[in-house]
């Protein structure tokens, strides 16, 4: 992993308490760079907005126009869609919620598992883990959190009425059983060891327990759910909400009472500035602390202007080309796999990405428990492609659509895949389709080719594997319509393998599978970039692209 540039303040809070955990801590948003992911709802970065030279602020680096006090300001390209965790899967709104309420584990700066809410967690049984909660919580409304708790968060997550997109993580628990006020036990359908790693994505916030029935009754009234909870977001984080000005900021406030530590700033206002540029110039002329994305053309510009500064990290997310498997000659895997030949990763990364980012050797990178070098490599070999398509019966190629949503990043990949293919006689179109179009037409199956990205919240393999390749995911998150039996049980023997050794094993298995049928071609792992002033201590932000903003502190 990149080493941060940012100097973190001294004396970072360690863990207070020791846990168990049956699996071990491994080595983003959901993140940064254009690295959106379609089942994931990901809008991240994901507006595709061209720099707008004439709003841009040069600047000139001096900190005369510094927002006084001990206000932070987060510059940030995308607004929220809610401030309910369970009804949203986006990065933008996840990293308003993370301030502002709390999952039962948390995952640190090297990506190790950590307790939150939860003090120490086991796998009593093969199908039952038992967490173990603090008992000195209270939600901003004073309501208590215990294990009732999470007993009302878990079921309102699974609940059809809900709707949660991210259901899915959940899906495996059948029963959470309440042992007392501060032990809670999830029984599974069978043996899962990344169900710790689960509980630490936002979408495993608890919820006050009176919002959530309130949610619930305004329900019964004829309203959508989660619209009580978008206007009453009270959980136990750090920050308490303030305001949101749709399509211009968010603002939250310090919570006073809050149990993990005094918090530094006052109050954090997450400012919705859309143009590259602009944002930059914001960072510049300290209209803003903190920005993100930093595109990588911009980085050198931040980089040398006075007291501004980078922050670069890996992500823990995939860009990937998914062919669909229902639609001819894609349904022969033959024909996928000499289109991934075909196409030259280095090319994007240097073209596109500025030497930012890594080639994907498959669906996940080092951020992933599961990652492992010991698979099969695909790089390109023009003679090998055009070999494939030739025992596949078409040698003299053929035409066919590539689709993208109007990301800046995402249009030149696909100009560079363009090119690529018709050296070995494909034929390509390239459609930018508007955003919520590209979703719901890859849904259906419309697409033949298309560039999505899927962002890693659980750090584990599990997730992608299921999500993006799985029978049962399809069309939600398996958008290449790809089946296969092989995969299935592999990703399920992985799912309820307790060996650690093991599990990563059957990860090699799995990823040799999917490059050998090449449901899609693995492009790259981008990087999280984001700038910050120079008086700005303690900033970091995790693997999926969240800022971690608890010892921010605003050095004038």
């Amino acid at each position: 992993m990149k080493k941060s540039k940012m100097l973190k303040t001294a004396g970072m809070a360690a863990a207070a308490v020791m846990f168990t955990a049956a699996c071990a801590s491994e080595p983003e948003n959901d993140g940064g760079g254009n690295n959106t992911a379609a089942p994931d709802n990901n809008t991240n970065n994901e507006a595709g907005n061209e720099p707008e030279e004439e709003n841009a602020e040069e600047g000139d680096g001096e900190a005369g126009d510094l927002v006084d006090g001990n206000d932070l300001i987060v510059g940030v390209q995308s607004d929220i869609s809610s401030l309910d965790p369970h009804t949203t899967s986006d990065v933008p709104s996840g990293n308003i919620q993370i301030n502002i309420f709390e999952s039962l584990t948390t995952i640190d700066e090297e990506n190790e598992l950590q307790p939150n809410l939860a003090e120490s967690w086991e796998d009593v049984e093969d199908d039952v883990w038992e967490f173990e909660l603090r008992d000195d919580v209270e939600f901003h409304d004073g309501s208590s959190f215990n294990a009732e708790v999470v007993q009302m968060n878990i079921d309102r997550i699974q609940d059809e009425e809900i709707a949660s997109p991210r259901a899915g993580l959940f899906e495996v628990i059948e029963e959470v059983e309440v042992v007392d006020d501060y032990t809670v036990r999830f029984h599974t359908d069978a043996p899962f060891s990344a169900l710790p790693f689960h509980m630490s994505t936002y979408a495993s916030n608890m919820i006050s327990p009176e919002v959530i029935e309130a949610d619930y009754e305004n329900i019964e009234d004829g309203n959508q759910p989660g619209d009580y909870v978008n206007e009453n977001p009270v959980g136990t984080g750090m920050f308490t909400f303030n305001n949101w000005e749709p399509g211009s900021e968010v603002v939250l406030d310090r919570h006073d009472d809050y149990w993990n530590g005094e918090v530094a700033v006052d109050s954090v206002t997450f400012s919705v500035i859309p143009e590259d540029l602009t944002r930059v110039g914001e960072l510049e002329d300290g209209g803003a602390h903190i920005i993100d994305p930093v595109t990588p053309s911009d980085m050198d510009r931040v980089e040398e202007t006075d007291g501004t500064n980078i922050f670069q990290t890996d992500a823990a997310s995939i860009t990937y080309m998914g062919f669909n498997a229902d639609k001819e000659p894609f349904d022969d895997p033959l024909v996928r796999r000499a289109v991934s030949l075909a196409v030259n990763k280095e090319n994007m990364l240097e073209g596109v990405l500025e030497g930012t980012g890594t080639p994907a050797l498959g669906p996940i990178n080092e951020t992933q428990f599961g990652y492992s070098d010991n698979v099969d490599t695909v790089e390109q070999d023009i003679e090998e492609a055009q070999a494939l398509l030739e025992e596949a019966g078409h040698g003299d190629g053929f035409e066919t659509t590539l689709w993208t949503n109007d990301s800046r990043e995402r249009m030149d990949v696909a100009e560079l895949v363009q090119a690529d293919l018709a050296q070995i006689g494909i034929d390509i179109e390239i459609e930018v389709v508007e955003w919520g179009a590209y979703l719901d037409a890859t849904e259906q199956g419309e697409h033949d080719m298309y560039i999505l990205g899927l962002s890693l919240p659980t750090m584990d393999a599990d997730y992608p594997m299921h999500e993006l390749f799985h029978t049962d995911s399809i069309p939600t998150g398996n958008r290449t319509f790809w089946s296969n039996e092989t995969h299935d049980d592999l990703v399920q023997e992985a799912r309820v393998e307790l060996d650690e050794e093991r599990r990563v094993e059957l990860y090699e298995d799995v990823v040799n599978n999917l490059l050998e049928e090449s449901p899609m071609s693995f492009l790259y792992h981008p990087d999280h970039i984001m700038g910050y002033r120079d008086e700005i201590s303690g900033f970091w932000a995790d693997a999926s692209g969240l800022y971690q903003l608890h010892d921010v502190e605003i050095n004038e």
